[in-house]
């Protein structure tokens, strides 16, 4: 008979790669959670309220709260600013001007949401300027 090569042992089955440290409440990795966490407002609610114990979630779920107040403040001025204009007899030419500025705010806005979300995934704690600051005081990170 011929001698038969032994059969290797199957790899041990386990969990897959490990992406980061786990946030303790949500489950998730801690970038990935920080990530979702950067969705203005809603997100941002949502994980401050999950997630207990990670830091780094909490800060950026407490910005994102701060940065989605920030944003809803700044549409409604803007909406005022844009009905005065248009209340004006020429307000067709600064209506329009207006029209153009408020675009190129919420442009703005919302390359810094994307950045806020880049940076979280990427676990670096990134401060959006004067909101960062006061989610740190909020959660006591100063």
């Amino acid at each position: 008979m011929p001698e038969q090569e032994p059969i290797p042992p199957p790899p041990a089955s386990g969990p897959g790669p490990e992406l980061g440290p786990k946030s303790t409440s949500t489950g998730l990795p801690s970038n990935v959670a920080a990530a979702l966490a950067c969705i203005p407002l809603i997100g941002g609610i949502i994980f401050y309220i999950v997630e207990k114990h990670d830091s780094f979630v909490r800060f950026y779920a407490m910005q994102s709260i701060i940065f989605g107040i920030a944003w809803i403040v700044i549409q409604i001025g803007c909406a005022i600013v844009s009905g005065l204009f248009w209340a004006l007899p020429v307000g067709w030419f600064f209506g329009s001007l207006w029209g153009i500025l408020w675009w190129l705010i919420n442009l703005a806005l919302f390359v810094v949401f994307v950045v806020t979300v880049v940076k979280a995934f990427a676990n670096v704690r990134w401060d959006i300027p004067y909101i960062g600051p006061m989610a740190r005081r909020q959660e006591g990170t100063v």
